[in-house]
């Protein structure tokens, strides 16, 4: 008897009496059967949640180390804060307050006058208010020659309180060779309390 009769002949009802080899085929075909019904059901989506599991992790892992770091630099992070807290008050203290604006304007023209500039014009025009502080421009023009001017920018720098020189333009004057510069000098004052 061939396998092909032995497969006409199988009592489907009677599993246990058809050929070893037959028995072995079903055998076999039923567990794909349950295998592949198996994974499309439920190892497939497992495989899917694993999948978005990991990524997830992977997200975590990221984070967890991005926090790591900067717990490790936290001292160090502290200790910059508490130098940027001190270099800020020193600022904070080389703003002159209302009472000691009309002071530093002296202090200005002092500087000028000390450099042999002339003043044509020493104009303080009305504050600006920004957020930490109140700016004054100071529209200046002067003669002199080069090097009083750079005497007079060097000594408005070495003042005690903020001040800065924006827009400087310098110009020849026909007589004697002099120079004219024209300049915003502008100094800053803190916010006092009831101005913020």
């Amino acid at each position: 008897m061939s396998f092909a009769d032995d497969l006409k002949n199988l009592d489907p009802n009677n599993p246990g009496r058809w050929p070893f080899a037959v028995q072995m085929l079903a055998g076999a075909v039923l567990c794909g059967l349950l295998l592949f019904v198996g994974w499309n059901f439920d190892v497939k989506n497992q495989r899917a949640e694993l999948a978005k599991v990991e990524s997830k992790e992977a997200d975590l892992r990221k984070t967890f180390e991005d926090k790591q770091k900067k717990v490790a630099n936290l001292d160090d992070l502290r200790e910059q804060m508490k130098e940027m807290e001190q270099s800020f008050g020193e600022m904070v203290r080389q703003l002159p307050n209302k009472t000691e604006v009309a002071a530093l304007l002296v202090d200005i023209s002092q500087t000028g006058l000390a450099a042999g500039l002339e003043f044509q014009l020493f104009e303080p025009k009305s504050e600006r208010q920004a957020e930490f502080y109140v700016e004054l421009p100071i529209n200046l023009k002067m003669t002199g020659t080069y090097h009083q001017f750079g005497l007079f920018v060097s000594g408005i720098a070495a003042l005690p309180r903020i001040v800065t020189t924006h827009n400087i333009s310098i110009s020849s004057k026909k007589a004697g060779g002099t120079l004219e510069m024209t300049a915003v000098a502008k100094t800053y004052r803190a916010l006092e309390e009831e101005e913020g």
